[in-house]
C-alpha cells in the first residue's frame, strides 16, 4: 500500500491507499489508528486527497475516540460495584455481590450482576465476565447467523460453521476454506443490527470473497443500510473496545 498524508487544520494526517476494485472509496480507521482508504485504480490522487480532507474532521475525531480506548484498555478494568459496561450497544453497571452458592454473572432489570465467593478476587471476577460475555456472544451471533443466512442461501452458498476470536483490527472474518465465519467477541458489545451487518458481510464473502463491485451491489441489494450500521461501529462501539 502507497503511504500518504494530507494537512487538515493544524494536523498532519497519514493514511494508506489499497487500489481495489472496489465501486466506491472506502476509507476504514482500524483499532491501531492507522488509516486506510480503498479505491479503484482509475480514481485519481487528487480526488483522493479531497475525499480524505472531507473526511477530516470525522478522522480526528475517531482517532481521538481509538487512543482514549488504548488509554482506558491500558488502565484496566477493576471489576466493582459502579463501572460500567457495554452489552448490545448499552452501557450497564456493574453489580458485584458476595455468595456463598454458585459464582455467576446475571443480566437483570438494566444491572449485570457479578455473584463471587470473594468480591477482592480480580482475576475470578475478570474470569467470570469473559466467559459470561463469550457464552453471550456466540448465543447472539448464531441468532445472526441464522437470521441473515437465508438472504444468500439462494444465491448458492452453504451455510458456515461459526467460531469466535479477540480480534483488535477486524470485526469478523470469512475463512472460505474451512466453511467458517469467524466474528469478533468484541461484537456483543454492538446493537444487533450492527452485528447482523458484519455477519451479512462476511457471508457474502463466500459467494464473492473479495470487496469487488459486484459484493457491494449486492451487500446493497440485501442491506440498503449497511453504511449506516457500520459507521455505528467505527464511531461508537470501538470505543468501548
Amino acid at each position: 500500500m502507497e503511504r500518504h498524508q494530507i494537512q487538515y487544520v493544524n494536523k498532519i494526517i497519514d493514511f494508506a491507499i489499497q487500489r481495489k476494485n472496489v465501486k466506491n472509496i472506502n476509507l476504514n480507521i482500524k483499532p491501531d489508528m492507522t488509516i486506510v482508504v480503498s479505491a479503484h485504480d482509475a480514481v485519481p490522487l487528487n480526488f483522493i486527497y479531497d475525499f480524505v480532507k472531507s473526511k477530516g474532521a470525522w478522522i480526528v475525531k475517531n482517532v481521538k475516540n481509538f487512543e482514549n480506548a488504548q488509554q482506558n484498555s491500558q488502565s484496566g478494568r477493576e471489576y466493582v460495584s459502579g463501572e460500567s459496561f457495554k452489552y448490545l450497544g448499552k452501557q450497564y453497571r456493574l453489580r458485584v455481590q458476595n455468595t456463598e452458592e454458585e459464582e455467576i454473572v446475571k443480566y437483570f432489570r438494566g444491572f449485570i450482576y457479578l455473584f463471587v465467593k470473594d468480591p477482592n478476587d480480580y482475576d475470578r471476577k475478570a474470569k467470570l465476565m469473559d466467559k459470561w460475555y463469550r457464552e453471550k456472544a456466540f448465543m447472539t451471533f448464531q441468532e445472526s447467523l441464522n437470521k441473515q443466512f437465508p438472504l444468500v442461501q439462494k444465491y448458492g452458498v452453504d451455510k458456515p460453521n461459526l467460531d469466535l476470536r479477540t480480534m483488535k483490527a477486524r470485526w469478523g472474518s470469512a475463512l472460505t476454506d474451512k466453511n467458517t465465519i469467524l466474528l469478533n467477541t468484541e461484537l456483543i458489545k454492538a446493537p444487533k443490527f450492527c452485528i447482523d451487518y458484519v455477519t451479512l458481510h462476511e457471508l457474502i464473502h463466500f459467494k464473492y470473497n473479495d470487496h469487488s463491485e459486484k459484493f457491494y451491489d449486492m451487500l446493497y441489494s440485501l442491506m440498503p443500510d449497511w453504511e449506516k450500521r457500520k459507521a455505528i461501529l467505527d464511531e461508537e462501539i470501538v470505543k468501548d473496545l
